[in-house]
């Protein structure tokens, strides 16, 4: 099931800890795998559902557990987000990343999502290269990203090639941009990110008048030549708020 099972109870521990859970709330487990974040995270929330699809490894949870938590034999992807709030977390497979992730940005009722990834994908979705990615500025208005602790190779089994790090994905009270604007904000960001003319402002120039380009660039404080990976994701929220604004209407 390509899983690298977490054997260090104090990372666990820690991994819980930094979920921060009501001790009331429902939290979802992404691939509870043997066990070690699940006996963890049971007594730290009000209700808990693990997933986890291997049939032996569910069936030894269940046993454990009894009622204290509800095991789902069933790949998390497949699953359907439940309709009051709640949070995930979990040890994933490299492997899934990815759509894991996907998952809960768009589950509604989310409010953070507390996950276990190769050290490489953490730092990439939360700027630790220099670098930001189109997925980390896409959804920064209404989710923070960040890293951390980093967890050694060592602390898994079979033990993986690289180390990784706890990511974590917050839903804002507030988004950062009115709700009646996100739209426009992704699409002014799959914009910038298509890299014409190697720099931020040519591409936003496809679409924007100069002048209006360049004053946001100065609002948001980002150079004329600033190529956009080196745009963080607050400079974005800036140079849309400008960007986005009904233009003046001319007097004629």
């Amino acid at each position: 099931m390509s899983q690298n099972f977490l054997t260090d109870a104090s990372v666990a521990r820690a991994v819980v800890r930094a979920a921060d859970l009501s001790p009331d709330g429902l939290v979802v487990e992404v691939g509870a795998g043997a066990g070690m974040l699940t006996r963890h995270l049971a007594p730290a929330c009000g209700r808990l559902i693990a997933y986890e699809v291997d049939p032996d490894l569910a069936a030894r949870l269940a046993a454990r557990h009894g009622d204290r938590v509800r095991v789902v034999r069933a790949d998390f992807r497949t699953a359907v987000p439940p309709r009051s709030p709640f949070a995930v977390v979990g040890n994933i497979p490299y492997a899934i990343t990815a759509p894991v992730v996907d998952w809960c940005l768009s589950a509604r009722r989310l409010t953070g999502a507390t996950l276990i990834t190769q050290l490489e994908y953490a730092r990439k979705r939360t700027g630790g290269f220099g670098r930001w990615s189109r997925l980390t500025v896409r959804t920064w208005p209404v989710f923070s990203w960040r890293m951390g602790r980093r967890i050694p190779r060592d602390r898994f089994d079979p033990v993986p090639r690289v180390d990784s790090a706890v990511l974590l994905l917050r839903r804002r009270a507030a988004p950062l941009i009115a709700p009646d604007r996100l739209a426009a904000y992704g699409h002014l960001v799959d914009l910038g990110f298509t890299g014409v003319g190697g720099t931020l402002r040519a591409s936003l120039r496809r679409a924007h008048p100069a002048h209006r380009v360049d004053a946001a660039l100065a609002a948001a404080g980002v150079d004329r030549s600033a190529v956009v990976a080196y745009v963080t994701p607050d400079q974005w929220v800036r140079l849309a708020a400008r960007l986005l604004e009904a233009p003046p209407r001319s007097r004629g």
